[in-house]
């Protein structure tokens, strides 16, 4: 390929409003995901449920993800089964396990509910990555970055949805269901393989074992593993914190919002997350993609350290720290996608990216329900604290990515196109 003829197919026509569509299909999609976690407080009055079993309602969804990407890994799903109907038909699937929390009488009805809605958003999150990824090379940073900001803001939408309709469950479960399901119709009706798709192989039981063969992959995997034990457990108990913080200031006579602002400012913590992953990934392609996350987990490792410092203080003050925890914690996110997607051979790409998360989400599983039994022991002021671990040791595991690819620096990674000086 000329120089000439890769640099038009980097500058397709069609890329941006296939990102404008990927992106649209995210937020839709992955809106499933907290929908019970929003709503917990009513379901925790109606079931009697102690804090460690509220956790299980985010818990739960993790834990089927992580069954569902590791089933997906195995037998190659994303490799195998073309993105545009796996996206679709597991989006549809996911809008359906998710509406019958509706009908569940019982609290472990809720939880098999919640597990079989993760398991298919195991096929709406890593395939949207692998498909963006097929448009954009030299801006994939950016693309999925804003993929990955789509799905931080659809997850917060349950939120939203939570704080407009008052106390109620319905409102927010047929919201996010009915979004799931346009999620899947955009993709079925709009999406196509971009330029750089990536090549399709029959069925092998070996390529996940080729995936764990790859030094790199394991190093940026290794990065991800100390992102995800912050993120999610920030996602899931920052608005505890926050309604905890606000009534502690309360009960010591000091002023703060109403229940409905609370419930927007600890939305916007995690939505405020989409502006990171846009910046995160225009940041990454201008100054490398490893670079940007040892950065961006410094910051949120040093929020994580010191917002107990600020519980009970002035709501604003503390929800300040919220939200620039909330747009780092998850800057970072779609690089590591995007180092995956260059470290292994073209045809495992998307048994990669499902692997990777699926460690990923299975992680989350501790993390989260770590924190209830650290604030009952030290408080709301430390709990958090313990988050900070993770992104210290995700910084090493960079730093060491870092210099294994500085030592193979006249290798040509995998997933970039390859262009000669002169034509052939």
């Amino acid at each position: 390929m000329t120089l000439a003829g890769a640099t038009a197919l980097d500058a397709h026509p069609h890329r941006w409003p296939m990102l404008l569509l990927l992106a649209a299909a995210e937020l839709l999609g992955m809106s499933l995901w907290f929908a019970a976690s929003a709503v917990a407080p009513e379901l925790q009055r109606q079931w009697g449920l102690t804090a460690s079993q509220t956790g299980w309602l985010t818990a739960a969804v993790q834990a089927g993800f992580v069954a569902g990407t590791a089933t997906a890994a195995v037998l190659n799903l994303a490799d195998v089964i073309p993105s545009r109907w796996y996206f679709a038909g597991s989006a549809t699937l996911g809008a359906v396990v998710n509406a019958a929390l509706l009908a569940a009488p019982t609290y472990a009805v809720a939880l098999v509910s919640r597990f079989l809605t993760g398991f298919c958003l195991a096929g709406v999150y890593p395939p949207a990555m692998k498909m963006i990824a097929t448009w954009f090379s030299s801006g994939r940073g950016l693309a999925i970055g804003t993929v990955v900001g789509a799905l931080t803001v659809g997850k917060a939408v349950p939120y939203l949805a939570h704080a407009l309709a008052g106390s109620r469950v319905a409102p927010v479960v047929v919201v996010v269901s009915g979004g799931a399901l346009v999620a899947a119709l955009l993709v079925a009706a709009g999406y196509r393989d971009g330029p750089f798709a990536f090549a399709r192989r029959p069925f092998s039981w070996r390529l996940a074992g080729t995936v764990l063969g790859e030094r790199r992959w394991r190093l940026a995997t290794g990065g991800y593993l100390g992102h995800m034990w912050e993120l999610y457990s920030f996602w899931t108990w920052i608005t505890a914190f926050v309604v905890a913080s606000a009534a502690a200031r309360a009960r010591a006579g000091g002023a703060v919002p109403s229940a409905a602002v609370l419930g927007l400012l600890a939305f916007g913590a995690i939505a405020v997350g989409g502006l990171g992953c846009v910046w995160g990934g225009w940041v990454a392609d201008r100054i490398g993609h490893e670079r940007l996350v040892i950065r961006a987990m410094a910051v949120s490792g040093s929020c994580a350290a010191v917002i107990g410092g600020f519980f009970a203080s002035s709501v604003w003050v503390m929800v300040a720290v919220a939200w620039v925890w909330g747009f780092f914690v998850i800057a970072d996110s779609a690089q590591f996608s995007t180092m995956v997607t260059r470290s292994v051979p073209p045809h495992a790409v998307g048994t990669a990216l499902t692997l990777q998360t699926s460690l990923g989400f299975l992680l989350t599983m501790a993390s989260i329900q770590l924190v209830p039994p650290l604030v009952a022991l030290v408080g709301w002021r430390w709990a958090f604290a313990a988050l900070a671990i993770g992104p210290g040791l995700g910084i090493a595991s960079i730093r060491r990515l870092q210099a294994v690819k500085a030592e193979g620096a006249g290798e040509r990674p995998y997933g970039t196109t390859k262009i000669p000086t002169s034509p052939p």
